[in-house]
């Protein structure tokens, strides 16, 4: 059976912040099972290949910098219609046009710094979720 999963991670200045648990439990509260969790650093190595599609955009080596600035916690979720629920969730990219009681409206400073990522089609999300976990790092219970 396929599971219906998307990406996240909470960005480090949402990490700065303490913003951990209360983005946590936003997710928790929409209906996402938390498949696979954990806190941890991007090298720069690992940020220029994750965000490589962005590699000849001019905001390229500003957001490889700050994705390496402090840690990150990366996340599988599991729910039905996973990526389009999750993205209704996190709230548009700029967070002074995401909607009211979305986790960017609610815990972003910016577009550059907007506290969280979600993957943006099925087929990104099963990418970047093996980018960031082993297949024995992902739990179904």
């Amino acid at each position: 059976m396929k599971k219906d999963i998307t990406f996240t991670m909470i960005k480090p200045d949402a990490v700065k912040k303490g913003y951990i648990g209360g983005i946590l439990n936003k997710i928790n509260q929409a209906g996402f099972k938390i498949l696979s969790m954990k806190l941890t650093f991007l090298s720069q190595d690992e940020a220029k290949e994750f965000y490589s599609i962005h590699c000849e955009r001019p905001f390229f080596n500003d957001l490889i910098s700050y994705m390496t600035s402090g840690p990150i916690v990366a996340a599988i979720l599991e729910k039905n219609n996973a990526v389009e629920e999750f993205r209704k969730l996190i709230g548009s990219t700029n967070p002074e046009e995401a909607a009211e009681g979305t986790i960017r409206k609610i815990y972003a400073e910016s577009i550059s710094a907007n506290a969280i990522h979600g993957s943006d089609s099925d087929e990104n999300a099963i990418i970047e979720s093996n980018f960031h976990f082993d297949e024995n790092e992902i739990y179904d219970y």
